[in-house]
C-alpha cells in the first residue's frame, strides 16, 4: 500500500512537471501575441491554427541547433548551470499541495526559501563560467538585485504565514481567505518583488540589452539558452501561483483559482509591454528604502497581533 502511494506521488509530480513545461510553452506564445497587439502588429500566427504550434517549432529549432562552446570557458560549469537553474525552478513545484495523493511539507516555507536562494548560484555561475566580461557584469547585477529583493520577499511571505499560523502551504486551502483585502500594500510589494525575482520588466537588469548585449546568458545559444528561458518562465508561473495562493484565496481545487493564476501571469506580460526599465540605483533604493520598511512594519504588526491573541486565549 505504501509503495502504491509512493508510485502515485511520483506519477503526480511527473504530470505536474509536464503540465508546467507545457504551460511555459503556451505562455511564451501568449507573451508574443500580447506584445504584438500592444505594439499594433501581428504576433506569431502562421505555424498551425492561430500560431498554436509556434512554441513547439521554436523548441525543435533551439534543441536541434548546434551548441557553440566558448573556447576558454569553464566547460563543466558552463554546461551544467542552465540545467541547474531549470532543475531548481521545477523542484519548487514540489510545494504544490496535491489533492489526490497528498504531499504536504510542514516546513514548506523554509524549503521554498532555500530553493529560491539557490537560484542565485545558477545566474552567478552562468555569467562567470562563460569567461566574458559582458556576461560577468550581467550576472553581478542580477545577483545584487536578486539578493536585495529576496530580503523583502521573505519578510512578506513570513507575514502571510504568520497570519495562518503555520509554515505549511496546504493551510491556505483550509482558510481560503483573500488576504489582499487587508494586506494591499503587502500585495503590491510582493508583486513588484516577484517581478524583480524573475528578472522581468521593469527590473530586467540581468538582460539589459542596450547596456550588456544580453546579460549573463550572452554566450549561451541553442539548448543552453532554451533551458535558461524555460527556467525563467517556470518561475513566472510559480510566482503567479504564490501570489494567488497568498492573496486571492487558496482553494486550488477550483477552476477559478487557475483562472486567477492566468490573469496574474498575463499581468506579468502586460507590465513588460507597458513600463520602461528602471535605473539601477532607483531599483536598489526601492528595495532597501521602500519595500523593506513596509514588510518589516507589517511583520511586527502581525506578530504583535498574534502575541495579543495568544495572551487573550490563555488569559
Amino acid at each position: 500500500m505504501y509503495m502504491f502511494d509512493f508510485y502515485m506521488f511520483i506519477l503526480n509530480f511527473i504530470l505536474v512537471i509536464l503540465m508546467v513545461l507545457l504551460s511555459v510553452a503556451f505562455l511564451t506564445l501568449l507573451e508574443r501575441s500580447v506584445l504584438g497587439y500592444i505594439q499594433i502588429r501581428k504576433g506569431p500566427n502562421s505555424v498551425g491554427y492561430l500560431g498554436i504550434l509556434q512554441p513547439f517549432g521554436d523548441a525543435i529549432k533551439l534543441f536541434s541547433s548546434e551548441q557553440v562552446l566558448p573556447y576558454i570557458s569553464n566547460y563543466v560549469l558552463y554546461y551544467f548551470s542552465p540545467i541547474f537553474s531549470l532543475f531548481l525552478a521545477l523542484l519548487l513545484w514540489l510545494l504544490f499541495p496535491y489533492i489526490t495523493f497528498f504531499c504536504s511539507m510542514d516546513l514548506g516555507f523554509l524549503f521554498m526559501l532555500c530553493i529560491m536562494s539557490l537560484g542565485v548560484y545558477g545566474l552567478m555561475v552562468a555569467g562567470w563560467s562563460s569567461n566574458s566580461n559582458y556576461s560577468l557584469l550581467g550576472s553581478l547585477r542580477s545577483v545584487a538585485q536578486t539578493i536585495s529583493y529576496e530580503v523583502s520577499l521573505s519578510l512578506i511571505m513570513l507575514s502571510v504565514f504568520l497570519l495562518i499560523g503555520s509554515y505549511d502551504v496546504s493551510f491556505f486551502f483550509y482558510y481560503d481567505v483573500w488576504f489582499v483585502v487587508f494586506c494591499f500594500p503587502l500585495f503590491l510589494c510582493f508583486y513588484c518583488s516577484c517581478l524583480a525575482e524573475t528578472n522581468r520588466t521593469p527590473f530586467d537588469f540581468a538582460e539589459g540589452e542596450s547596456e550588456l548585449v544580453s546579460g549573463f546568458n550572452v554566450e549561451y545559444g541553442a539548448a543552453g539558452f532554451a533551458l535558461i528561458f524555460l527556467a525563467e518562465y517556470a518561475m513566472i508561473i510559480f510566482m503567479s501561483f504564490l501570489i494567488v495562493l497568498f492573496f486571492f484565496g487558496g482553494n486550488y481545487s477550483s477552476l477559478i483559482f487557475f483562472f486567477k493564476l492566468t490573469l496574474i501571469s498575463f499581468s506579468f506580460l502586460w507590465v513588460r509591454g507597458t513600463l520602461p526599465r528602471y535605473r539601477y540605483d532607483s531599483l536598489m533604493y526601492l528595495a532597501w528604502k521602500g519595500f523593506l520598511p513596509v514588510s518589516l512594519n507589517y511583520l511586527f504588526f502581525f506578530f504583535g497581533l498574534s502575541v495579543l491573541f495568544f495572551m487573550v486565549l490563555i488569559g
